[in-house]
């Protein structure tokens, strides 16, 4: 296979699961002749009649649908045009997907497709990470692949599970990550990767942010530090263990999200590692995140909303040198 990019593994994921299940279809906002709105449907309309169905501007709707049919035995995989949408369709995903099997025993086979985080020029209603709202309900699976292996095996996983699954694709990396091929050193959905080893601090991250990661890292090796990258893929469950084995070798805690400071990701990595792991840090833990603010247009005002391999350095030398 040439080189393929992020979006290419969502395409091709789903080219598969709809050629292997006749239980997968796909529902959204012109998913079907458009092919989507980051062209993630592109000709699966065409080989699939009847199975790339659009849907109205209607999320609430979309996400009863998709759980109407995970009742009847379909495994629907939900495109919305944006994560931030996903508001509208809150309730039947915290109140009905997430709950339906722990009252009934019957599963929720569905995927929600959210194409998340920020890129230039978005501003406030099309650039925010839902990951955290999501991973506060049990009974909801969620991701958060960071590569394009990721994009792909994490997906087909996805909509293989018997549970309610949020997909957090983040939409920065669509075009501009790319690889040779699919192939990773496919780990467990739940499970988290080293993607980056190291002796000194670890970074604890997900999604983009994994890539401004080892960035600040590769700048900090120039100055004798080993920074080592965690890249936790699923963030509800969490794999705590490889967090803690990490933190184990390097004593040092940065908690990294593209998200909103308050609560959230890095504050639950920070908590369980303060808990449960107090006696492996050498020093107190940090977290790094977007800024408390709306996420702004301008496309300087939105670099330096979000962390950057910059601001990523500046924290880890403080961590450092505590």
């Amino acid at each position: 296979m040439s080189e393929v990019a992020y979006i290419d593994a969502i395409r091709e994921a789903q080219r598969e699961l709809l050629a292997d299940d006749p239980r997968v279809f796909i529902y959204g906002q012109d998913v079907g002749d458009f092919g989507g709105a980051f062209k993630a449907t592109q000709g699966l309309k065409a080989a699939f009649p009847g199975r790339v169905i659009d849907s109205p501007i209607a999320e609430d709707a979309m996400a009863g649908v998709a759980i109407g049919a995970a009742l009847e035995g379909m495994h629907p995989i939900v495109e919305m045009q944006f994560a931030d949408f996903s508001s509208i369709a809150f309730n039947q995903m915290v109140n009905h997907a997430a709950t339906y099997y722990w009252r009934t025993g019957t599963p929720i086979p569905m995927t929600l497709r959210l194409p998340s985080g920020g890129t230039p020029g978005s501003g406030p209603f099309h650039s925010q990470m839902m990951e955290s709202l999501y991973a506060h309900y049990p009974g909801l699976v969620v991701v958060a692949p960071a590569t394009v292996g990721d994009a792909y095996h994490m997906l087909k996983e996805s909509v293989a599970l018997e549970d309610p699954v949020i997909y957090c694709e983040h939409k920065l990396l669509y075009r501009w990550l790319k690889a040779d091929n699919f192939e990773n050193d496919s780990l467990p959905l739940t499970k988290a990767r080293i993607t980056r080893p190291g002796k000194h601090a670890t970074v604890v991250t997900y999604s983009a942010m994994v890539h401004e990661a080892v960035k600040a890292a590769e700048r900090l090796s120039e100055e004798g530090w080993e920074i080592e990258v965690v890249d936790l893929r699923c963030i509800k469950p969490m794999d705590t263990d490889t967090i803690m084995a990490s933190i184990a070798r390097t004593g040092r805690l940065l908690a990294l999200g593209e998200s909103f400071p308050w609560g959230g990701v890095t504050a639950e990595v920070v908590s369980r590692v303060a808990s449960d792991g107090f006696h492996l840090l050498d020093a107190p833990p940090m977290r790094l995140n977007a800024k408390d603010t709306p996420i702004p247009y301008h496309p300087d005002l939105w670099r330096a909303h979000r962390p950057t391999p910059e601001s990523i350095g500046e924290a880890l030398r403080k961590l450092l040198n505590f």
